[in-house]
């Protein structure tokens, strides 16, 4: 028997409930004779074990058991009958009566989801790119392919941007050697930044056996705290200096790259057929990242906070989960699970409105839309067939393929709402800069 919903909050509410004792006696009674049926007991034949003995030993159980399941019954009785939506999971607390009450009296404490209201779309902007992929753009992408593919080769002059340098260095903070402050035989390739500025300046134009002393201060803001802002004294020795020998774009190139004959013309079809392909998902991220973001500005939305709880720390999980595959143990959490706070409120609230979209507008994905978007994800495989096998195999990838299609239906929908203005973009500026 429901008593009353008590509202705590914006989205918190509190059912109170009442099981009465009589029939939880009753129940407790029928499972127990049940029991006894089966119940094996030193001494005693199975099913001949005293109703009495059954019960000393059982009965506690069965009780809790009997007012969890009577308790959960209400509780969706009440929900059902407030016509309530439960957002994470209720606390249910027992309330203390007098030992003579005809009824166990308890509370649930929980939070519904928000009402989701969408405001007006119409006066709403979004830029889509209108990128060329001309020739220049094959060739800028055949020259990065062949920088992917450098070879080195030894060299007696001294060290420039682009060689490779192996060294020897120590460095030490007020005389002492620091963590990670020294290595012998060190390679790095000297302009991509792998290492600091001033330590790669020092490192240009030396030739091998050369040795040079200098002085570095840490940026205040530096990954490793305990050198932070401090000036330490470095000296490096240099055991090898290896230039960079790229290949040609030649037959030999092509067939490294999957074409069998070594047509360098077929090369730069499928060159520019892969980055036509990676242009329209770069455009269509952009267009999605816009379109999500003018939902969460038209539609304010108080969240539930056990939601919210709930993905931080799943994405907590999952950081930890990839650290861990690398290889690396950790005594403690290398970061503020807070840290992934506002990202998971921002997937709550999208996760919130599209799931309210996708119901008012009927924006669910048919299988035939999963299905197209699953082969055009293959096409960037060896063998795109074996790719959509794996994926209809897979629960969970699968899964994962089916949000992507409704968030697709989504963006469509929004675009067909917005304002959408078509703006020319440098094919470098939409390569370049984060999809």
């Amino acid at each position: 028997m429901v008593v009353n919903v008590e509202q705590l909050g914006v989205l918190e509410r509190r059912v109170s409930m009442a099981v009465p004792v009589q029939e939880v006696d009753r129940q407790v009674g029928d499972r127990l004779k049940k029991l006894a049926r089966d119940v094996k007991m030193a001494g005693f034949r199975p099913g001949k074990v005293p109703m009495k003995l059954v019960a000393q030993q059982y009965g506690p159980q069965v009780r809790s058991e009997v007012i969890g399941d009577a308790v959960q019954k209400a509780f969706t009785e009440a929900l059902k009958e407030s016509n309530l939506r439960v957002a994470g999971q209720p606390r249910i607390e027992k309330k203390d009566g007098a030992a003579d009450a005809t009824e166990f009296e308890f509370s649930a404490t929980f939070e519904i989801y928000p009402e989701v209201k969408l405001g007006e779309l119409s006066t709403k902007s979004i830029e889509r790119p209108l990128v060329t992929v001309d020739d220049g753009a094959i060739d800028n992408t055949l020259e990065i392919l062949r920088k992917q593919r450098v070879t080195y080769l030894p060299s007696t002059r001294v060290s420039q941007d682009g060689d490779r340098i192996t060294i020897d260095f120590e460095g030490r903070i007020a005389g002492e050697i620091f963590p990670g402050g020294k290595a012998a035989a060190h390679a790095f390739v000297l302009g991509e930044k792998r290492m600091l500025p001033e330590f790669e300046a020092n490192a240009l134009g030396l030739k091998v056996g050369d040795s040079r002393s200098f002085e570095i201060t840490f940026p205040e803001d530096y990954h490793g705290k305990e050198v932070a802002g401090k000036t330490a004294t470095f000296e490096i020795q240099v055991k090898q200096v290896e230039e960079p020998k790229l290949p040609g774009l030649d037959a030999e190139f092509a067939k490294q790259l999957g074409v069998a004959d070594g047509d360098l013309e077929k090369l730069r079809i499928e060159v520019r057929a892969n980055v036509e392909r990676e242009v329209k998902k770069r455009v269509e991220a952009r267009l999605k990242a816009q379109a999500l973001q003018v939902l969460l500005d038209v539609a304010p939305i108080e969240l539930p906070k056990s939601l919210v709880q709930m993905e931080t720390q799943r994405m907590v999980e999952q950081a930890l989960g990839e650290l861990q595959a690398k290889g690396l143990k950790m005594e403690k959490l290398p970061f503020d699970p807070q840290a992934f706070e506002a990202n998971a409120r921002r997937r709550v609230a999208l996760g919130l409105i599209i799931g309210e979209l996708a119901r008012a507008e009927k924006l669910q994905p048919k299988p035939a839309e999963v299905r197209a978007l699953i082969e055009a994800e293959s096409q960037s495989y060896e063998d795109p067939t074996e790719v959509v096998k794996w994926i209809y195999m897979q629960p969970q990838r699968l899964s994962e393929m089916e949000g992507m299609a409704l968030e697709s239906n989504v963006v469509s929908w929004v675009l067909s709402k917005a304002k959408v203005e078509d703006k020319s973009m440098a094919f470098d500026e939409l390569m370049g800069g984060a999809a």
